[in-house]
C-alpha cells in the first residue's frame, strides 16, 4: 500500500514517556495507517476509514 503524502501524528492518548507511542495519518483516501513512533520504518496497520470510527469509538466506550 502506497502511504506516499501521509500526514502522521502522535496519537493524544500516548504516554509523555514515549514507551507506548503510536502515530496515526488519517489524511489519505480510503485508509488510515498506524505506526509505532519508535519504529518509523517498520510495520504500518491499515484500516479502512469506518473499520477505524469503530476501533476509536469502541475505546472511547471503554475509557
Amino acid at each position: 500500500m502506497d502511504l506516499t503524502g501521509a500526514a502522521w501524528r502522535k496519537s493524544t492518548r500516548s504516554d509523555n514517556g514515549g514507551a507506548s507511542c503510536v502515530e496515526v495519518a488519517d489524511n489519505l483516501a480510503g485508509v488510515v495507517g498506524v505506526r509505532d513512533s519508535k519504529d518509523r520504518s517498520g510495520a504500518v496497520l491499515t484500516f479502512g476509514p469506518d473499520a477505524w470510527r469503530a476501533f476509536v469509538a469502541e475505546l472511547a466506550h471503554r475509557r
